[in-house]
């Protein structure tokens, strides 16, 4: 895992989210913009193409509604414990441990390999300062005109620390004009944003504004 300059990195968010496991889904259980926004990608990419679930969690519901369609999924995660569990849900699929700031090079992430890319409420887990570059290299791992289906938590924040299903991790986020102008920057064209008010199913877990962007690579 990269070195990471701050006191508190990678290595502890990767290890709440292995503590967290499998109460993740359980304290979201209604994603109905994910899956809709999952849909769409499923029915709008090439029968059988190559997708990447980018911070694919414990693989539901998005890696497997992909796998599913017909789909060729390659999942990424940090933590160790979310790959195991996406493996077992999603046994179709292919699982990365791989920090989505820094992914590596070659198969099964090569340039150009995918038609489409999930990543969802993934990029809050990343330092403002390194949203737009790994944006950038996500328009590098698709096709062109391949598309991109993203979602963050509309919030004026970087790199703040919260409480979480009993755990701290540390988000990021944008209001959402400057969200569809730090994608546009990044070289995708915004074709169509939806807004979700979420009440989470855990008390711990406090409501929050979702934003969901349907993108291509420009």
């Amino acid at each position: 895992m990269p070195a990471d300059d701050r006191p508190w990195g990678r290595a502890e968010q990767a290890a709440a989210f292995d503590a967290i496991g499998d109460r993740y889904d359980e304290a979201f259980p209604h994603k109905e913009g994910q899956l809709a926004a999952g849909a769409w990608l499923a029915a709008t990419v090439p029968p059988g193409s190559r997708v990447l679930d980018l911070g694919c969690g414990t693989g539901l519901p998005t890696a497997g509604q992909l796998a599913d369609a017909g789909l060729r999924v390659v999942g990424v995660d940090l933590s160790a414990g979310m790959v195991r569990r996406a493996g077992a849900n999603v046994p179709k699929a292919e699982f990365v441990q791989a920090d989505i700031a820094n992914l590596p090079a070659g198969e099964p992430l090569a340039a150009g390999a995918f038609a489409g890319v999930a990543a969802f409420f993934s990029l809050l887990m990343l330092r403002r300062a390194e949203i737009p570059p790994t944006l950038r290299a996500i328009h590098g791992l698709l096709e062109p005109g391949g598309l991109l289906a993203l979602s963050m938590v509309e919030a004026d924040v970087d790199d703040a620390p919260i409480p979480f299903l009993g755990h701290t991790i540390r988000v990021s986020g944008y209001l959402r004009d400057e969200l569809r102008q730090v994608v546009t920057d990044a070289g995708f064209d915004v074709i169509e944003e939806d807004a979700y008010a979420y009440a989470p199913a855990s008390t711990d877990v406090p409501p929050e504004q979702q934003i969901f962007l349907r993108c291509r690579r420009g």
